[in-house]
């Protein structure tokens, strides 16, 4: 199942419910006064975190979503009941945008709850409009409609550890190997289109789709991937063993990040060094001397060396749980 982090989806509160004429019936008075009751007032809209990661996924393909519509008074004073409110579930870190006003709301939290569209108000009974003056009233009111608007809903990953780095670099089959995740991997770039996760002695890790240059203006998979940044706790950046030239690597990632964020930068970051096994002892060095400078956190792994895999998840899990 394809991991869906954003959807566009309308969204409707509940009509309220219209206010009703009626009148009381008494023995040998047949009209002895107003009775019509108020209508009900129509269901919210309501965003609530969950921590199902894909919970977006289950809204694919639905067009619209209502809540439900408050119901007309009744006679005998009766209001007309309200209408149930729609739950919205969404993953924790979503982030919702009415495309009518523009108003955003952040769920950032499990069971966090954010009313984002509201019921309409429930009409008036013609009991509402009695007075000393008007003893026979016929008014009454409809109800409101509620509230509607689309979304548009994009999940920003809470992670422990976020795998950057160019297309290429190893990121999909360290994730692979750190967690025994599924993430596919190929000789080509951007074999991640979407990112994948996997658990790591309970600590979330990210691999999340490549950047290029430009990535900050929309090129490539673009903000796509670097919304999911915003969240992670520390950043493993990964450069080959066998990248021509290192150092326009790491820092071509690093403007990027500035520019789209510049407290991105700001980010606890860790170089991981991958693909050990694809180069000599002397073109290793050469890697590690032009980024040694860049972390004070480097780790040298190959995927085909089960010690160093075990020592690298190690070494993160000591490093995060020492944060």
């Amino acid at each position: 199942m394809a991991f869906v982090d954003e959807i566009t989806i309308k969204l409707k509160a509940g009509d309220g419910g219209n206010g009703v004429e009626r009148w009381r019936h008494e023995k040998f008075k047949e009209f002895s006064g107003p009775s019509g009751g108020n209508g009900g007032r129509g269901g919210n809209v309501i965003a609530r975190g969950v921590h199902n990661l894909n919970a977006l996924q289950r809204y694919t393909g639905i067009a619209e979503l209502n809540a439900q519509n408050g119901d007309d008074g009744g006679n005998n004073s009766r209001q007309g009941a309200s209408g149930d409110n729609l739950i919205l579930e969404v993953p924790r870190g979503s982030v919702l945008t009415n495309q009518k006003t523009g108003e955003v709301f952040r769920i950032d939290r499990v069971d966090e709850e954010m009313m984002i569209l509201e019921g309409g108000a429930g009409g008036l009974g013609n009991e509402h409009f009695k007075s000393s003056r008007n003893t026979t009233p016929h008014e009454t009111t409809p109800g409101e409609d509620g509230e509607e608007a689309e979304f548009y809903i994009e999940v920003e990953i809470f992670a422990d550890f976020g795998l950057i780095g160019l297309p290429s670099s190893g990121k999909s089959s360290l994730l692979n190997a750190l967690t025994g995740a599924k993430s596919k991997t190929a000789e080509y770039e951007f074999t991640t289109l979407e990112p994948h996760l996997g658990d790591m002695y309970g600590h979330i890790v990210a691999d999340i789709p490549g950047l290029i240059r430009g990535a900050s203006s929309g090129k490539g998979l673009g903000h796509k991937f670097l919304r999911h940044i915003r969240r992670t706790k520390v950043l493993l950046h990964c450069i080959p063993c066998d990248s021509t030239d290192p150092q326009d690597a790491y820092m071509s990632i690093k403007e990027e990040l500035e520019k789209f964020d510049p407290e991105l930068i700001k980010k606890k970051e860790i170089i991981i060094l991958t693909k050990r096994d694809e180069v000599d002892e002397e073109e290793y060095a050469r890697v590690y001397e032009q980024v040694k400078n860049y972390s004070d956190t480097i780790f040298t792994t190959s995927i085909l060396d089960d010690e160093s895999i075990k020592e690298l998840r190690e070494g993160l899990v000591r490093y995060v749980e020492e944060e």
